[in-house]
Order: C-alpha cells, then structure tokens, then sequence
C-alpha cells in the first residue's frame, strides 16, 4: 500500500544549506521509489492554523519509506534542513483503492458501542 512522507516546514528558510538540501535530497529517494507531489507551495489554510509550508513524498509502501528516512544517505543531508527550518515530518500509511469511509465508520460505531 502506498505511503506518504509529510514535512510541515514552519519557517522556510533560503539558507545556502537548503539549496544543497533540495539539491540532493531526490538522489536519497530514488533507491526507495519516492517522488514528490508536493514542494513548497503556498498553501491555503480552510481550518486552523498553519504557519509555513509543506512538502508531501510519496513511496511504494511503509517499508520503503522508512527505509529512506533512516538511510545514510537522507540521514547525511537532514541536517542541512533542520538546522534551518523547525518542522515536523510524518510517514504514514495511504488507503487502498477499495476504501470506503462508510465502512471504517461503521467500525468505529460497533466499536463505540
């Protein structure tokens, strides 16, 4: 199943370490499968608070996402990020094609009762 790796950057920075950063972070992630969907953007808060920006990977499973998190190679250059930008960084399971919302509620409604 699909996973995902979310990073809220609360204060981007254009430091010349993250330039450095961006420019090598996608060689970290080809070994695993992961790809951006998105980098960065201006984002439009509909409920909340959300100081910052966010940036969203994707990867072919859990597996492979925790892989390149913990890897040499993204553990090198992490430091180049967060010595610049205070965030915070999710990896986390997708659903699957067949999920239906209906049905998890109805599970957390047995479960509830």
């Amino acid at each position: 199943m699909t996973a995902y790796a979310l990073a809220h950057l609360r204060t981007p920075s254009t430091h010349d370490d993250i330039f450095v950063y961006i420019e090598q972070i996608q060689d970290t992630m080809d070994p695993y499968g992961g790809k951006f969907l998105s980098h960065g953007p201006e984002v439009e808060v509909m409920e909340g608070e959300w100081p910052g920006t966010v940036v969203l990977l994707e990867f072919p499973d859990l597996q492979k996402a925790r892989a390149w998190y913990a890897s040499d190679a993204y553990q090198r250059i992490l430091p180049l990020r967060t010595r610049h930008i205070e965030g915070d960084t999710l990896i986390f399971a997708g659903v699957g094609p067949d999920y239906d919302s209906r049905a998890t509620a109805a599970l957390l409604r047995a479960a509830a009762a």
